[in-house]
């Protein structure tokens, strides 16, 4: 019987780092995002073009695009230090912020013979085919980072966030300021990703149910830093009032709180207004304990042992020997 593993990272995939309880800064890594506003769909063979490479593990990686944020560098740097030669990978990756390219590239996978395909998928839908394309020629699936809407039957394991779980943990933070009101900034990330639909779907249900609650604007900015400062500033320029901004990553977070230091609004803990963001890089929680941001909700990027121990674990049960004993 095949063993389905389905893992959430560090606490459920992520810890709450707010003013009030903010510790551990060792997140994710402190890279700059180059706010690349098209999809890099760029391949990377590191590890082909050696005669050993019959003797290693074939494995195709599909992942967002590394400059997407400071998160997915983070992502991408851990799984390429570990899926190696030296590790015994033959490992390629592709990446794409589209879901119909990331499809692509699977397929081109599938027919290029890779024995496991690792996937972080650009949007929760869309994948049925293609993952039962690769079941069909004996590639198997493992997801991870992010969730798809498919069959579980289709791949063998999920190293997840769970995304549901960190929108819930940052609204029920949020109730528990008792403002009397909430007048909301709400900025969204790459809309049909697994990200953004958890990070939403807690926030959009308590907005529905709770008249104290308004979005005073709700739009997606793409994960990027200069979309979600133009977000804020059309806000400010309209002469909306608001008091939350609610920032589905670091990135975004940043670029809202450059809009409100340009009209100078001030923003923290005891100030105008409430800055949240998620994924936990170097710059946020040094925002946090600096008291210009008021929450900061962690989303691990270190997945590459998790995924080397389930490839591993999968490899083996496929390969065992069963000794008929009668």
């Amino acid at each position: 019987m095949k063993r389905k593993l389905i893992s959430v990272l560090l606490c459920v995939a992520m810890m709450t780092f707010m003013l009030a309880g903010c510790g551990d800064t060792g997140s994710s890594d402190d890279a700059n995002n180059s706010s690349s506003n098209s999809a890099n769909s760029s391949q990377d063979d590191s590890n082909g073009g050696d005669d050993s490479s019959s003797k290693m593990i074939k494995v195709g990686i599909l992942n967002n695009d590394p400059n997407e944020s400071g998160y997915r560098t983070a992502n991408d740097k851990d799984l390429k230090k570990t899926f190696t030669k030296e590790n015994g990978y033959d490992a390629s990756f592709s990446y794409s912020k589209k879901n119909d390219e990331q499809i692509g590239f699977a397929k081109k996978m599938i027919q290029d013979g890779v024995e496991y395909l690792l996937l972080s998928a650009a949007d929760t839908a869309g994948w049925d085919s293609t993952l039962k394309e690769a079941k069909d020629a004996g590639v198997r699936v493992i997801l991870y980072d992010r969730i798809v809407d498919a069959d579980e039957n289709l791949y063998e394991a999920g190293i997840v966030s769970d995304m549901d779980a960190e929108g819930a943990r940052a609204v029920d933070w949020l109730k528990n300021q008792n403002l009397e009101k909430y007048e909301i900034i709400h900025i969204q990330g790459e809309m049909g990703s697994a990200a953004q639909r958890g990070r939403t779907g807690a926030l959009q249900t308590e907005v529905d149910s709770n008249d104290k609650w308004t979005l005073v604007a709700q739009q997606g900015a793409e994960w990027n830093a200069e979309k979600a400062q133009q977000v804020v500033q059309s806000v400010i320029d309209a002469k909306k009032t608001f008091n939350v901004i609610y920032a589905e990553n670091d990135d975004m977070a940043k670029g809202a709180v450059a809009a409100l230091d340009k009209a100078n609004i001030s923003h923290g803990p005891g100030k105008d207004v409430i800055v949240m963001g998620f994924d936990c890089n170097k710059y946020a929680l040094e925002n946090v304990l600096n008291k210009e941001w008021n929450y900061d909700g962690q989303c691990n990027p270190f997945q590459g042992s998790y995924l080397d121990d389930a490839v591993s674990y999968t490899h083996l049960r496929a390969h065992e020997t069963v000794l008929d004993l009668v």
